[in-house]
């Protein structure tokens, strides 16, 4: 074993929330070290959301383009440069290392690049990537482990060597047939990006309807979206072998209610969940406890079973978003300076990059009847939005929920254009506990997406009567 270094902080992971909190740690004076095995940033601007956005962007304009004629525009035929959208989410990636780097330096905030094992309480041993070994230990240790794409244990399936999130950013061509597994937020997103590109696409899905968490009225408007672009999708479909390799053909078996069915394809990507980077890193053997999945225990204030280790991020069991993450930061950021922060009743919206997009903040109906908390919901198509009216985007619906006990928002999901801006005045609303008529009476500018509260929260039932 190498000598030990000493730091204040060490953190092991350079995702969103372990980066913010050594930039501002090095800010502030203290010796801190990040031990990073692959990406500088962590996966967001690597691999994950920043990239994802990037080519889904990309797929965007070349739907636009097929379509510009319907407003006027007149082009010729359509190509996509499939290499070319690579190369320009490459760049991207490209600056967004340096950006990082800059950082790095800036701060005085050490990365180390290298893989991280812990060796005994608050001691990481790091094998380097250049070679060679350190071993560190910190005053405090930040676990920012993150997740990796979890690949069903189905026969054949690992064999067929199956495109995740990562490989998917990476081609250079567009699948002649491309097979997503899941019909969650990655799968969707990378079908309708993958079908603008010229694939044709089919989403195999286990469960009865799209987007497993959200309300059966907004995942069916949804499944309508996407089968108006040619998408098939496949329900209540359980996977039991996949033939073949991904890119060069693949046969995945599939029983459709108790009938079995053969869907060919050239390529097949797997989006089925996450799994916890927590295995084979000496965290039991350090007294940090995993649950049953596997994700770290943490209380409220993200502390672990371990004095003076902290955890956070997707692997302390943290919604699955960068913004909860930096949220993260926060928490352990204010803990670590003797102010008592907690993850408690924080209220984490999401917002999936599809065309339109989905938005959604606080509860639905579903969760709502599971809590066993009486709401009244209003619902408006987007084609009743003022603006659709210019846009032509009159695709998916509004829908809030409000409690019966007051007129508090408690809930907003928008499926359709901006959905994630007016999505954030929703949130606002929730957190100011604000009673429905008061946005509902409010003066919004038009000729905005934003106007469509107006009338979605005049058609909010009216208290009834005790």
């Amino acid at each position: 074993m190498s000598q030990i270094e000493h730091v204040d902080v060490l953190i092991l992971g350079s995702g969103q929330g372990g980066k913010q909190l050594a930039w501002h740690l090095g800010r502030t004076g203290h010796r801190v070290a990040v031990v990073e095995r692959q990406w500088v940033g962590g996966s967001c601007p690597a691999v994950a959301c920043l990239p994802s956005k990037n080519e889904i962007w990309s797929s965007r304009i070349a739907h636009l383009t097929r379509h510009a004629g319907d407003a006027g525009t007149v082009t010729g035929p359509v190509r996509v440069d499939m290499a070319k959208v690579r190369q320009r989410k490459r760049d991207m990636v490209a600056k967004e290392d340096a950006l990082h780097l800059q950082m790095y330096s800036s701060t005085g905030a050490e990365i180390i690049m290298g893989v991280g094992h812990l060796i005994k309480p608050k001691v990481i041993e790091v094998k380097l990537n250049d070679g060679g070994t350190r071993t560190l230990t910190g005053d405090n240790v930040v676990l920012n482990l993150g997740t990796h794409a979890a690949i069903p244990d189905v026969p054949g399936l690992r064999q067929a060597e199956p495109l995740t999130h990562i490989g998917a950013l990476e081609l250079d061509y567009a699948p002649a047939h491309l097979v997503v597994i899941g019909g969650g937020y990655i799968g969707i997103e990378m079908a309708q990006a993958y079908r603008r590109f010229g694939s044709r696409v089919t989403i195999v899905e286990h469960g009865k309807q799209l987007m497993g968490r959200e309300d059966a009225d907004i995942a069916e408007e949804m499944h309508r979206i996407l089968t108006a672009e040619g998408i098939d999708i496949v329900l209540g479909a359980e996977l039991v072998k996949v033939d073949g390799k991904s890119g060069k053909g693949v046969a995945l078996h599939v029983l459709e209610s108790g009938t079995e069915r053969v869907i060919q394809g050239t390529d097949v990507l797997v989006a089925t969940g996450r799994i916890p980077n927590t295995t084979g890193i000496g965290l039991e053997e350090a007294g940090i406890k995993l649950d049953a999945r596997g994700f770290i225990l943490v209380n409220d204030r993200l502390q672990t079973t371990a004095p003076d280790v902290w955890a956070i991020g997707e692997a302390a069991g943290s919604p699955q978003f960068t913004h909860a993450s930096v949220d993260d930061f926060r928490i352990v950021r204010d803990n670590l300076a003797g102010k008592t922060r907690s993850k408690k009743d924080r209220l984490v919206p999401y917002t999936m990059f599809t065309d339109p997009p989905l938005a959604h903040v606080g509860l639905n109906e579903r969760e709502a009847a599971r809590q066993g908390i009486e709401v009244r919901v209003a619902t408006l198509p987007m084609a009743n939005v003022l603006r659709t009216m210019a846009t032509d985007e009159r695709q998916g619906m509004l829908k809030v929920i409000v409690g019966t006990q007051d007129d508090r928002v408690l809930g907003f999901t928008m499926l359709g254009a901006e959905a994630g801006e007016v999505m954030t005045v929703m949130q606002t609303a929730i957190l100011g506990r604000l009673a429905y008529p008061t946005l509902r009476d409010a003066v919004i500018s038009h000729l905005t997406y934003a106007e469509a509260i107006g009338p979605l929260l005049s058609r909010v039932p009216a208290l009834q009567p005790a």
